[in-house]
């Protein structure tokens, strides 16, 4: 990926302004989404509660908690992009197993959870790295007391 988490100078130009979004609409249009995205789970929890008041109170709950954190994990994500890769990463080890699965093929869940968790700690111990490290900038490997003499 283009992006790496210590800042580096920008080649390119400022990308177009944005227009302002009015915080009724942009609710809105979470909401929307949600609602659209959140149609199966809806479907599932409806075949495995018998208490209709139980299966409202939890969809109007998830609900209230992505309306919370969308933002600060959005905000999140987009200040460390390696997150992206690792959640990428994530998606496409579940697809693989749930492809095996789907052949007929036993994969220990036990195993996959691990190699997620790890792959988690490893990035967490990247970022508490890369929070006190300095920041790279495109000609960082040229200077400093091991680099070459420039060349005329």
């Amino acid at each position: 990926h283009e992006k790496l988490e210590a800042a580096r100078p920008e080649s390119r130009s400022a990308p177009p302004p944005r227009r302002p979004t009015h915080f009724l609409s942009a609710v809105i249009t979470i909401a929307l989404i949600d609602i659209v995205f959140s149609l199966d789970s809806v479907i599932t929890a409806i075949g495995m509660v018998e208490e209709v008041w139980i299966m409202v109170t939890a969809m109007v709950l998830a609900m209230l908690v992505m309306l919370v954190f969308a933002r600060p994990i959005g905000t999140f994500v987009d200040r460390h992009p390696t997150i992206k890769v690792l959640a990428l990463s994530f998606l496409i080890l579940i697809g693989v197993l749930l492809a095996a699965e789907g052949l007929g093929q036993h994969l220990d869940k036990g195993y996959i959870y691990f190699a997620m968790a790890f792959a988690v700690a490893v990035e967490m111990i990247n970022l508490k790295l890369r929070k006190g490290a300095a920041p790279l900038l495109p000609d960082s490997h040229t200077s400093g007391p091991l680099a070459a003499e420039p060349h005329p």
